[in-house]
């Protein structure tokens, strides 16, 4: 008896991983060419970030190993690399400094229980399918946030194109004062090297535009540099020790657990809060649908796994996510060659690493800044959507002068801001005919002169948008203009097809407004209210003092069951007859 051996769950692979439809030849050729120049960005930044979040450099070299292969392939975005940031390395030297003293066996291992706690966190946001929050980061808010983004990128390029060592440092106006103080210090070597590798990049582009052009223009610009002369005083990506991730366990002092909580929860909102961003923007790119809830599993599963492995806290690095796409990458392959050659590259050719010049690297970082900016985006926004504009203005400064978090956030508060906005005013429209024979469409009435007079009983009504809390004000002052206008008609029509939602604020309106009209002589009637109107309506009791007979499916009928309903007399004096019932009243000859 032979045993089967199941056939694997098509439908639940392709779900999880649809860019393995992809591979092939071709693409694991770009992926791999996009993996090198990953490696390339990443190695001198790990090693930076690591100095700055207080660790030893080994530590940016894990960080830039473990977590960046699980949250390729446990994530929903194709072009995010992950990996260590200038924001969360500033931050957790900021946080945990005080608990103990950066760089201490004591300190690594706060670091690396936060980060486990970390990625705890960002996996159960996941799991309960709380990503639905990165919706509200808006298109226009994330067009901003790239451009300052690329801004950033470019100023943080500043000091290696020129030269200039120091500190890292991450806001940037702290890094151009330090760039200004140091101005006279300017090696010419390093501009010239940051210019071979740009100039080479963008020829290599134009001439063959598939080929791995950024790489073309590494390899030119250090090629240069060990040939010149003058290229022996850059500043090199050097020696680094072992890239060999340790496993450990992370040690908990109970002790400080609820320190570290505080600390793991402002890590995990700056750490989304990027990711998501990123992933977004490029999005808005690629084409690609992100799954916000699959991308906080992979992150949370990166920095659960990476925090054993000898990491801290990883994420979304721009600085690595964007060359990875700019240069060709197709899925999250080119993520895990890039950690994998990076694993190694560093033990086997250190030597050869060690001599591409900082200034090279700070060249594609300055091609992939100017990819960015979208120069012709800002000029349509400018002349289409003017508030757009200054959102995207307000969210792109703030991006470059404050935290990266702080900027995603108020972009979208000012986005949800304007939509509050334009949805306080919804569109309520007057409506009639523009011809007296059939066929006879409803048109819009307001400051028109090519249309029949109203009835002078029956005012028609089209609401457009939805009726809440912030809306009535504008609403209730439109009805009440309506009811004093001269000759204002007592029965209202409201076409409410397009009245999409109301809450209790909006159902207590309508409610008021038939009373309103009723005490008048006149009523209130709807046309094709929408189920959940009616259900709001349903649960005040509104609906039952309204009555059913003032609910209609079509115009049509509505019309013809409201008109016998006017006061005959002054139907008998009306010249105006623009409904077709109006034959059946007195007067009528």
């Amino acid at each position: 008896m032979s045993s089967v051996t199941p056939a694997p769950n098509r439908s639940f692979w392709m779900r999880w991983w649809p860019w393995t439809a992809e591979i092939g030849p071709k693409q694991m050729r770009a992926d791999a060419m996009a993996g090198v120049l990953g490696m390339v960005l990443s190695l001198p930044q790990g090693i930076a970030f690591a100095a700055l979040a207080g660790l030893p450099i080994e530590y940016g070299v894990y960080t830039s190993i473990v977590p960046t292969i699980v949250a390729a392939l446990a994530g929903s975005s194709w072009h995010v690399t992950s990996g260590p940031t200038n924001a969360i390395s500033l931050a957790i030297l900021a946080m945990l400094s005080p608990m103990a003293a950066a760089g201490s066996p004591a300190y690594i291992q706060l670091v690396l229980v936060a980060t486990l706690m970390v990625g705890l966190m960002q996996w159960l946001i996941g799991a309960f399918r709380l990503g639905a929050m990165a919706n509200f980061i808006s298109p226009v808010a994330l067009f901003g946030f790239t451009t300052g983004a690329a801004c950033l990128i470019g100023v943080h390029a500043l000091p290696d194109i020129l030269g200039l060592s120091g500190a890292v440092l991450t806001g940037a106006p702290a890094l151009l004062e330090r760039v200004q103080s140091v101005w006279s210090q300017t090696q010419w070597a390093a501009i010239v090297a940051a210019t071979v590798t740009v100039v080479g990049s963008v020829v290599a582009k134009r001439w063959a535009p598939r080929s791995p052009h950024m790489l073309i223009g590494l390899l030119l610009g250090t090629v240069w540099s060990i040939v010149w002369p003058h290229g022996q005083h850059l500043i090199l990506v050097g020696e680094i020790p072992s890239p060999w991730p340790q496993w450990a366990l992370p040690k908990l002092d109970w002790t400080q657990v609820s320190e570290l909580l505080g600390v793991a929860f402002a890590l995990t909102l700056v750490a989304l809060g990027q990711t998501i961003s990123i992933a977004k923007a490029l999005a808005e790119r690629s084409g690609q649908v992100i799954d916000p809830n699959r991308e906080f599993i992979g992150q949370g599963l990166s920095n659960m796994v990476g925090a054993c492995f000898s990491s801290y806290v990883s994420c979304g690095s721009l600085n690595r996510s964007v060359p990875n796409f700019e240069s060709g990458a197709r899925t999250p392959l080119a993520a895990v060659f890039s950690a994998a050659i990076m694993l190694l590259s560093v033990g086997l050719l250190t030597p050869w690493l060690a001599k591409i010049p900082m200034a090279a690297i700070a060249g594609l970082l300055l091609l992939v800044a100017w990819s960015l900016m979208g120069w012709s985006q800002w000029v349509q926004l400018w002349r289409l959507h003017r508030r757009d504009f200054v959102i995207a203005a307000v969210t792109a400064f703030a991006t470059i002068a404050l935290r990266m978090e702080v900027a995603i956030l108020l972009g979208t508060l000012l986005s949800l801001f304007v939509f509050l906005l334009r949805t306080a005013k919804p569109a309520m429209r007057s409506m009639g005919f523009n011809q007296p024979h059939e066929p006879r469409k409803f048109v819009v009435v307001d400051q028109r002169h090519d249309v029949l007079p109203e009835c002078p009983q029956l005012k028609l009504l089209r609401m457009e948008g939805e009726v809440y809390f912030g809306a009535t004000p504008h609403v209730s002052e439109r009805l009440l203009q309506l009811r004093q206008a001269p000759g204002a008609a007592g029965h209202l029509l409201v076409m409410a097809k397009s009245m999409n939602f109301i809450d209790y604020a909006g159902a207590q309106l309508w409610q008021r407004e038939m009373r309103e009209r009723r005490a008048l002589g006149g009523d209130l009637y709807f046309h094709r209210p929408r189920p959940e109107v009616l259900e709001m309506w349903q649960r005040i009791g509104f609906l039952d003092e309204l009555g059913g007979d003032h609910v209609f499916d079509d115009k049509q009928s509505a019309i013809a069951s409201i008109v016998p309903r006017l006061n005959g007399a002054t139907c008998a004096e009306c010249r105006a007859r623009v409904f077709q019932e109006c034959a059946q009243r007195p007067g009528s000859t």
